[in-house]
């Protein structure tokens, strides 16, 4: 059993410092670390428990070698630093308290019964249950598949988790609608390929990333519609007509071309080379009626809870089986000011009821 905790940590251990390091943040000498890892010695329990939070591991999986069954497995869109190659999420401890409380939520609206997420295989059925022309009503269409869409002002990345067998994407609003197609498609990903960041080694954590990002562009680029257009020769007007159809940034079309090794000429690497809301606004021709633009960043920008979620924390509260706090926050309102069918409380017993109570 030691012998596989100490495997367990080793392969938890970050590359980018070193295991004196570490022997130093949990209070061991860097020897009765190293003969912990080897299996030569136990770790006490003090020394997981710092071990656990400083790896952002769950101590149940580092005793144990398998995920705890109360937890909620997180999987998170990461950063990408081209100069160092690593894959982080920079404001994961920030988000931390926003991601604990939607998954409350959830805990708390269990005796609803929500419906359980059947998720697709993979990205061909996702598409297929997704339906045409999915892009501009992503997150409607999701929603439909029993895959809920929250929206938090402050988040600092996209994540997703299953909570009580009910599948969850949570984003920031920004109002960037084609950065926010691309998360919904990279944490349908994590969904689909069952990734969890809690209990995953930083390698692990790295390959779920590419998957997810492979996820998304076949979701969203599919290979074969991509190789059958002509990239060689489309005039800008054509371009910013696909990109606005794929729903994604021109960072985004630009990697998958390139990625495919497809032949752009020069002036249409110079037009990905600008910035998304550039390159519509000069040359899509839709961009007259602004209508469809306004709204794609109007939802992207917009705080958002699921209706049936609302919903079952409504009826939840008119049983007093919670409190009234949840619904506030997802309305975004103070909970004194929220008028919502409530149980009467009984009154509280003078004196003489609690003697007759007792018989005295």
């Amino acid at each position: 059993m030691g012998t596989d905790i100490g495997e367990r940590v080793a392969a938890a251990l970050p590359a980018d410092r070193t295991r004196k390091e570490i022997a130093q943040d949990i209070g061991m000498t860097p020897d009765a670390f190293s003969r912990a890892l080897k299996g030569h010695r136990g770790f006490a329990a003090l020394e997981l428990a710092r071990l656990a939070d400083l790896l952002h591991v769950d101590i149940h999986f580092l005793i144990t070698g398998e995920p705890n069954p109360r937890d909620v497995l997180i999987a998170a869109r990461h950063s990408y630093d081209h100069a160092t190659g690593r894959r982080s999420v920079p404001g994961e401890d920030t988000d931390r308290q926003d991601l604990q409380d939607v998954v409350q939520l959830y805990r708390q609206a269990e005796p609803a019964h929500l419906p359980t997420t059947q998720l697709p295989a993979n990205v061909a059925e996702t598409r297929q249950r997704l339906g045409p022309e999915f892009v501009q009503p992503f997150a409607a269409r999701l929603e439909s598949m029993d895959i809920d869409i929250v929206r938090l002002t402050g988040l600092s990345t996209a994540y997703s988790f299953t909570v009580n067998d009910r599948a969850v994407i949570v984003l920031g609003t920004s109002g960037q609608w084609f950065r926010d197609n691309w998360s919904l498609a990279h944490e349908l990903g994590h969904l689909v390929l069952r990734h969890g960041d809690l209990s995953r080694s930083e390698n692990s954590r790295r390959t779920a990333e590419v998957q997810a990002n492979a996820f998304a562009a076949e979701l969203l680029l599919p290979e074969a519609e991509i190789r059958g257009l002509d990239w060689e020769s489309v005039s800008a007007p054509e371009l910013a007509e696909r990109l606005w159809a794929f729903g994604v940034s021109t960072e985004a079309l630009s990697n998958r071309l390139s990625r495919l090794e497809l032949q752009l000429s020069p002036a249409t690497e110079s037009l990905l080379g600008t910035s998304t809301p550039s390159l519509l606004r000069r040359h899509w021709m839709g961009f007259g009626d602004g209508t469809p633009m306004t709204q794609r960043m109007t939802d992207a920008s917009q705080r958002r809870f699921p209706t049936l979620l609302k919903d079952a924390h409504l009826d939840l509260i008119s049983q007093g089986l919670v409190v009234k706090a949840g619904l506030a926050w997802m309305l975004d309102v103070d909970a004194e000011t929220l008028e919502v069918d409530e149980p009467q409380r009984s009154p509280a017993l003078g004196s003489a009821e609690l003697s007759d109570l007792l018989g005295l």
